[in-house]
């Protein structure tokens, strides 16, 4: 385990937290030329980004437009790869004030907190494979927006519908270098046998399976309490999209000390927005969501759960369908 990784990157969480506080909070953004490989793709919901170039040009951006960006490392759950690397599930908390006008529009001097959840394949001391999810409508909340008024803008800003940038569906994929799957451990089984039953329609598995007590952290920045908040955030997002086509990609679980048995899946919905639900009235609309979830376990089950997508990527979808 950890092959070929620098002596000051011991383990994959002094990696992963170690290199993300280099490149963002030290300013050694060049960094990137020697932590991410020259033809790394980046996922994102709002776009694919290849190679490491276009990551430092974004990076730079976003750190012009919030100069004075935080990132705490809240977890990171990882599993090993058959070669000496890892796949990391990083979720950071992230502080920032919207001091400069930039890709979420005219500064506005709002400060602003929200999470990011960023799935990460290294091995000899690069990272060569990511999936990234920021929650960018607790972002623009923030700042005054609301994500559909926001999609719209954006759209707007970038050119119009026949030239913005289009958000990231399996058909702009590419084969990257990790093909793996996760581990077998079963606290991620058990989650993915949870969230699989709620994608299948099965929410009495909720009030089942979560602790009475349980927190949601959900996308939007808001937080829910309890196995009701947990329902009604899966059931608007599944009747939204009922049709669609459920996958779980990447499945980890953990048991380490100091820790409670938790969680990381990376998975997806991929159709027809062609339900009433989170996301208003059916559009007939192609959508694919990315999601990357976290969930803690306690003895009473599911005791704390992080559910990611970005709601701007996908009413950008629906309002390039729907004009």
């Amino acid at each position: 385990m950890m092959t070929s990784f620098e002596p000051q990157f011991p383990t994959p969480e002094d990696y992963i937290i170690g290199i993300t506080k280099m490149i963002w909070e030290d300013r050694q953004i060049s960094s990137l030329h020697r932590f991410y490989s020259p033809d790394i793709p980046v996922r994102s919901p709002a776009s694919i980004v290849v190679g490491n170039q276009g990551v430092i040009a974004a990076t730079m951006a976003t750190l012009a437009e919030f100069p004075d960006r935080t990132l705490f490392a809240e977890d990171v759950i990882w599993s090993e790869d058959s070669d000496g690397g890892f796949l990391s599930s990083h979720r950071i908390l992230s502080t920032a004030t919207h001091a400069n006008s930039g890709a979420y529009g005219a500064a506005t001097g709002k400060r602003l907190v929200y999470r990011i959840i960023a799935d990460c394949a290294a091995r000899a001391n690069v990272i060569h494979d990511e999936w990234l999810i920021r929650d960018a409508g607790a972002i623009v909340r923030q700042m005054g927006w609301d994500a559909k008024t926001f999609a719209a803008d954006q759209i707007a800003r970038e050119g119009g519908a026949e030239a913005c940038v289009r958000p990231f569906t399996p058909a702009l994929d590419i084969q990257g270098p990790y093909r793996g799957t996760g581990n077998a451990h079963p606290t991620g089984q058990r989650y993915a046998e949870i969230l699989t039953r709620i994608m299948a329609a099965d929410f009495a598995v909720i009030p089942n399976a979560y602790d009475r007590a349980c927190e949601i952290e959900l996308p939007g920045g808001l937080t829910g309490n309890g196995p009701a908040a947990a329902d009604l955030f899966w059931l608007g997002l599944r009747a939204a999209f009922p049709s669609a086509i459920f996958a779980i990609h990447h499945t980890i679980g953990r048991t380490d000390a100091d820790c409670p048995p938790r969680a990381a899946l990376r998975w997806s919905l991929t159709g027809k927005h062609d339900g009433w639900g989170s996301f208003g009235a059916p559009t007939g609309a192609d959508i694919h969501v990315m999601g990357i979830s976290h969930a803690e376990f306690g003895p009473r089950g599911l005791k704390r759960e992080f559910i990611l997508i970005d709601e701007t990527a996908i009413w950008k979808q629906i309002l390039l369908k729907t004009g």
